[in-house]
């Protein structure tokens, strides 16, 4: 049993230290889906060569946050391991270790997705980046990111809606979306576009707009449906 109690701390230490470097990353302008992915490959030890990664390389207070990342993924997850196969090791009393474990990461499962804990945790861990003199920004609190609205990426593929059309054609402010940026396909940032900017499939745009609205957009397809919905979604903005 002690073992089995080791893992669950073991996994409580690894999901609040994920949930405050995802918390971290997150001050640093990433988007919460970019350091919560950051922060799992660091502490896991998977490595990925994208454009994030770089970003987390050239960025001295992302960068120390991932390697403090590494070395504590390095030691924790060996000793996680190593208890849990000595804590099964014997046939005595196996089913209730089980559904123990099982009990037990569920409850953590609960508290790593906890919206309470997290903005404690960004209100915390922003006072003492900025007590250790590291230049942050909430970016969550400057866009006023509350209730259901959200910056998102927004990948456009051929048949989306979207795709073909210049920002004056789709007028998207009807509905609520203001584009803050465009990703091109060759790599190319376009802030704060102009009407006349077209998308084009391959691109990614960056939103504001509610969650509920982001998500309707990436899933509507173009022809007459698509057109019905944006009326109708512009008629109740």
């Amino acid at each position: 049993m002690v073992a089995l109690i080791s893992v669950l701390i073991i996994v409580l230490l690894s999901v609040l230290i994920t949930r405050v470097a995802t918390v971290a990353l997150s001050l640093t302008g990433m988007s919460r889906e970019s350091a919560r992915f950051q922060a799992r490959s660091a502490l896991t030890g998977v490595g990925f060569t994208t454009t994030e990664a770089e970003d987390v390389v050239n960025h001295p207070v992302r960068r120390r946050i991932v390697g403090g990342l590494m070395l504590l993924g390095s030691a924790g997850l060996v000793t996680a391991v190593g208890s849990l196969i000595l804590s099964f090791n014997h046939s005595h009393g196996r089913v209730s270790r089980g559904v123990v474990l099982v009990c037990g990461l569920a409850l953590l499962w609960l508290l790593s997705r906890s919206a309470w804990v997290d903005r404690r945790l960004s209100a915390l861990i922003g006072r003492v980046l900025r007590w250790r003199g590291f230049h942050v920004r909430d970016f969550a609190r400057l866009l006023a990111l509350q209730s259901e609205w959200a910056v998102g990426e927004l990948v456009v593929e051929n048949d989306d809606w979207i795709a073909g059309r210049t920002l004056a054609e789709l007028k998207l402010r009807d509905e609520g979306v203001d584009v803050l940026g465009i990703q091109r396909a060759d790599g190319e940032y376009h802030g704060v576009p102009h009407g006349d900017a077209r998308v084009d499939p391959g691109d990614v745009l960056v939103l504001y707009s509610t969650e509920t609205r982001l998500e309707e957009l990436d899933e509507r397809k173009r022809g007459s449906a698509g057109d019905q919905a944006h009326r109708r979604n512009a008629f109740h903005g």
